[in-house]
Order: C-alpha cells, then structure tokens, then sequence
C-alpha cells in the first residue's frame, strides 16, 4: 500500500510518500515556511508525488501529524487529510507529534523509556511518556515547568523533542539522559507509524490540550450600535 503522510504541526510544512509493504520512503518534500501551511501544503504534497513517481491515484491511505502543535498548522493538516481521504476514498490516520518524536529518538535509545516533550511557552511543556516496549504510559499532557521534574520519577528517561533542554534545565543530570530535538519529527516517521498501525485516531481529529494563544485586537473592535 502507498501512504501519504503530512506534517503541518510545526514551522515545517512536510509531506512523505511512503511503501507500507516495503517499508521505504518513495519521495517527499519539505520546507520550514514559519506560517503559511495553507497556502503552500497541496504544493508541497505535489513535490512530494512528483519526486516519488507516483499520483494521487495510487494513494492508499493518508496519515497527518494531529499535534500538539501550531494551532492554525494542525487544522490545516487535519483538514487536507480528510478532504483527500474522502476524494480518493481511502482512510486517513492521526499520529501524534510526542509519539513521532518518541519513535525518533527509540531508533537511538531502542530499549529505554522516552519521555517525549514540546515546549509549549507560557512555561508550559506537552509531554507523552512511552515505556521501553514503546507503549504509552501517560499522555499526551500538558504540565507546567514548575510540575516537570516530577516527570522523571521511575525509570531513567531519555528526554527527547524541544521541550528536553526545559525539563532538563530544572532537573539533576543523573535522572535522565538527553536525546533533545525539536517540535516535530522526520516526515517518514509519521508514515512509519501509521503503517504499522500505531495510529492515535481514525479519521484524525486535531489534538489541542489548551485553547488557540489568539485573542481579539480592542484597537480593531467596531463600536456598538446604540439600540
């Protein structure tokens, strides 16, 4: 089965064709545009097919980054997977952004527990704990700074995504070890996962643990009408 996967839940605007069967990546295209997934995904979905040879035609099923992440990307990404799983009449499949960026760093780490975080602002931090067979004992979360050292209570983790160097910062160095990261993982990795069935949920729905950071503008706002 061919895969398409998409990655719009951080600065990067990614796409990945990937052999289920074969478990090898065709073609892919990525750009780290900062905002924009909008306006440039299908394009980046099209360098995608292109460099892999392969069309939408031959698309067996679709699988997207569900967050946490960009709050606008996330929707993005979710709303092209669906849309093109019901055009070409496949299944579409959500994967976390923690779990990517756990079975990232388990390629280096293959039989420790991986603590994989985002660095969410606000002195917040998502988290997802995976145990050393991969299987998820706790999230995804989203904990305060302050709350991060407990995170590393039981076995040993290894801290991995852009919110490592934030949980190690307030932590002794002998209770982890550090693979750090960023937002996101490798485009082919989300394709990996949703191959082998490690799907967070199908049809993928955007995973948002707090509200968007956007707000309305006062010095925008159009004065009431008197009754």
């Amino acid at each position: 089965m061919i895969l398409l996967a998409i990655d719009t839940a951080s600065t990067l605007c990614s796409a990945c064709v990937y052999d289920a069967g074969a478990g090898r990546e065709l073609g892919r295209s990525v750009e780290d545009i900062g905002k924009g997934h909008a306006e440039r995904l299908m394009d980046v979905i099209a360098a995608a097919l292109e460099t892999s040879g392969k069309t939408y035609a031959d698309i067996g099923a679709v699988a997207v980054s569900i967050g946490p992440g960009s709050f606008t990307g996330i929707r993005v990404g979710v709303a092209a997977a669906r849309g093109l799983a019901l055009a070409l009449k496949v299944s579409a499949h959500g994967v976390t952004t923690l779990s990517a960026i756990a079975e990232e760093a388990r390629a280096a780490w293959p039989t420790r527990r991986i603590l994989a975080s985002i660095d969410a602002k606000r002195d917040e931090i998502y988290v997802e704990d995976h145990a050393p067979d991969g299987a998820i004992v706790r999230g995804p979360v989203i904990v305060g700074v302050t709350d991060a050292p407990a995170l590393l209570d039981g076995e040993r983790p290894v801290l991995a995504g852009s919110g490592a160097s934030v949980i190690a910062a307030g932590a002794d160095p002998a209770t982890f070890d550090l693979a750090g990261g960023g937002a996101t993982a490798d485009i082919a990795v989300y394709a990996r996962l949703a191959a082998a069935g490690r799907a967070f949920n199908s049809p993928p729905k955007p995973l948002y643990l707090r509200g968007p950071d956007a707000r309305p503008q006062d010095g925008f706002a159009l004065p009431r009408k008197a009754s």
